[in-house]
C-alpha cells in the first residue's frame, strides 16, 4: 500500500492527496470544488467537532443553528464584510424548475426569479446579526454566547481536500456583549481554546497571534489567529477569532438599554474553525507509509490482528484484551476477517493512521504475550498479556506526546530572525518555514513583500517582545519582529 503513496520529498502535493484518498478520507464530488467526506474522514472530524463542543459549553457557550440562505440585501449592509466576500458568493435567483419544452431533462422557470436574489452563506455574521436584533432588548439579555456547527460556501477556483473546498464543515461562533472589554476577552478566550485544542488534541504547535489589518476578516477591528508549520514548512492558518467592535450592531441596528436607561450598542465578536483541521493533521504527522493519527482524535485507537487467522483461542483473548481496553475509555477495534493475510492488514492499518497494532499469535500465546506495534515510530514491543491494557494506557499518551515534540521540534529548526531582505529571501527559498522579521507597519510593505516572494505575515505574535529595528524590507524604524511565511 504505501508502495501507492507518492513520497513528501518527490512530491508534497502529491503526497497529500495520495494520502487522503488511500486512508479513504475522503474524495472529489460530481460538484467541482466540492468533497465527499468518507466514514474515515467524518469519524475524524466527529472527533474533533465533539471535543471542541465540549470546550465552547464548558465556557458557557450554547449551540443552535441558522438559515443557510441569506438574503443579498443583508449583505450589503456592512461594506467591508460584503467587499471581503463578493467575489465567493454562490448565488441563488430562482425558487423551481419546469421539464424542458423541447424534452431534454429540466430547465430553470423563468417565471420563478425570486424578487430578491439568496446567498448561500459564507460565513453567518449578517444573518445571526439580524436576528440578534429581536433578541436583544436590555443589558439582561447579554451577554448572548451562542455557536452554530454548520456547512458554507466560498467559490473557489482552485481547491484541494480539507484544505481549500467551496462547501466545507466548521462551526462559528457569534456573540453579543455589553462592553467592548468584554468583547475583547471573549475574543482572546477563544483563541486560546483553539491553542489548547491544536496542542493538546490535535498534538499540533501553533502560534497565537494577531493578524495585520490586511490580513483580518472583512468586517473585524482585529483578527487573532493560530498558525501551523506543515512538515514542507508552510504555514497553516488552523483557526481564527475575530473582534467586530460594534459594525454589525450598526450595520443591524442591534441596541440595548443599559442599567442607567441609555440605549447602547452591542458589541460583537466572532470565531471559526473548519474541516480544514483534518488537513492540517494530515501535514502535521503523517509519513510515506500513511496517515499518522494522534491517539487521542483517533476514531480507533487501537486494532487486533490474529496471526494467521481468528481461532477460538485467539477470539478468546483478544475479546478480553477489548473488554479491559473499552473499560479504561480506550477505542479497539478486532479485526475477524478471514479474507486477508495478516501483512495486508499490518499495511491497511498502517495507511489508515491507527496509532497501535496488537499482533495475536499462537507462538506468542505459548509464551503468555502479544506483539504491540506504534504507528509513530514502527517500534514493536512483546507485552505480557496480563499486562496489555495498562500498557497501552500509557503507551498512547507517549505517542500523543511525542507527535507534539516532533512537530514543535520541526518548527523551531525551520524558525529563523533574518534582518535584511537578501537574506531573508534565501533563507525562504532554501529553508523556507517562520521568519522572524522586522516590519515597518505599513500594508505597502506587506503588499510589496508577497509579490516579490509570495511569503505573508501569518501573524504579530502575542507573545513578541518589543525591539527596536529597522524594517527587512524598507528599512524604516520598527518596533517588533512579525512572522513571515508562505502558507496555504
Amino acid at each position: 500500500m504505501a508502495k501507492e503513496i507518492t513520497s513528501r520529498e518527490e512530491d508534497y502535493s502529491q503526497w497529500y492527496n495520495d494520502i487522503v484518498k488511500k486512508a479513504n478520507l475522503a474524495s472529489n464530488s460530481a460538484v467541482r470544488g466540492c468533497m465527499v467526506i468518507k466514514p474515515n474522514g467524518f469519524a475524524l472530524w466527529e472527533n474533533i467537532r465533539d471535543q471542541l463542543d465540549r470546550m465552547f459549553k464548558d465556557t458557557g457557550h450554547v449551540n443552535a443553528y441558522f438559515p443557510l440562505l441569506i438574503p443579498k440585501s443583508f449583505l450589503s449592509k456592512e461594506a467591508e464584510h460584503v467587499e471581503g466576500f463578493a467575489k465567493e458568493c454562490a448565488v441563488v435567483t430562482h425558487h423551481r424548475l419546469m421539464n424542458d419544452p423541447d424534452g431534454k431533462g429540466v430547465v430553470v422557470d423563468p417565471s420563478a426569479k425570486l424578487e430578491e436574489e439568496l446567498i448561500i452563506r459564507p460565513t453567518s455574521e449578517t444573518i445571526i446579526w439580524n436576528t440578534y436584533r429581536d433578541w436583544i432588548k436590555s443589558y439582561r439579555d447579554l451577554p448572548l454566547l451562542v455557536n452554530q456547527w454548520a456547512n458554507v460556501m466560498r467559490w473557489e477556483m482552485r481547491t484541494r481536500l480539507f484544505l481549500r473546498t467551496s462547501e466545507f464543515l466548521w462551526q462559528e461562533g457569534h456573540t453579543a456583549h455589553a462592553t467592548k472589554q468584554e468583547a475583547i476577552d471573549e475574543t482572546i478566550q477563544m483563541v486560546n481554546i483553539y491553542a489548547q485544542f491544536a496542542e493538546e488534541w490535535m498534538a499540533m504547535p501553533v502560534i497565537k497571534g494577531v493578524k495585520t489589518a490586511n490580513e483580518r476578516f472583512a468586517g473585524a477591528i482585529d483578527t487573532y489567529t493560530i498558525e501551523a508549520m506543515m512538515q514542507d514548512t508552510k504555514a497553516l492558518q488552523a483557526g481564527t477569532s475575530h473582534f467586530l467592535g460594534q459594525n454589525f450592531a450598526k450595520a443591524f441596528d442591534v441596541t440595548f438599554l443599559d442599567e442607567n436607561q441609555k440605549q447602547q450598542l452591542v458589541w460583537a465578536t466572532s470565531w471559526g474553525v473548519s474541516t480544514r483541521l483534518i488537513g492540517g493533521l494530515i501535514m502535521t504527522h503523517s509519513d510515506d507509509d500513511g496517515l499518522v493519527l494522534p491517539p487521542k482524535l483517533a476514531p480507533q485507537q487501537v486494532v487486533i490482528v490474529p496471526i494467521p487467522k481468528p481461532g477460538e483461542e485467539i477470539d478468546e483473548v483478544a475479546t478480553k484484551i477489548m473488554a479491559d481496553l473499552k473499560a479504561i475509555g480506550i477505542r479497539p477495534i478486532y479485526d475477524q476477517d478471514k479474507k486477508k493475510r495478516p501483512g495486508f492488514k499490518f499495511a491497511e492499518y498502517e495507511m489508515r493512521g491507527i496509532p497501535v497494532r496488537i499482533g495475536i499469535g499462537k507462538r506468542d500465546l505459548e509464551k503468555g504475550e502479544v506483539e504491540i506495534a506504534r504507528r509513530d515510530t514502527k517500534e514493536k514491543t512483546m507485552v505480557p498479556l496480563e499486562g496489555v491494557a495498562a500498557y497501552i494506557e500509557n503507551l498512547l499518551v507517549e505517542i500523543q506526546d511525542n507527535l507534539f515534540n516532533r512537530a514543535l521540534k520541526h518548527r523551531a529548526d525551520h524558525s529563523t530572525e533574518v534582518d535584511d531582505f537578501d537574506t531573508f529571501k534565501k533563507v525562504l527559498e532554501e529553508k523556507g518555514g517562520f521568519i522572524y522579521a522586522h516590519w515597518d507597519g505599513t500594508t505597502e510593505t506587506e503588499k510589496k513583500i508577497k509579490e516579490l516572494t509570495k511569503a505573508t505575515i501569518r501573524c504579530i505574535p502575542l507573545d513578541s517582545k518589543e525591539e527596536a529595528g529597522k524594517c527587512v524590507f524598507s528599512g524604516n524604524p520598527s518596533k517588533q519582529r512579525v512572522i513571515f511565511a508562505k502558507a496555504y
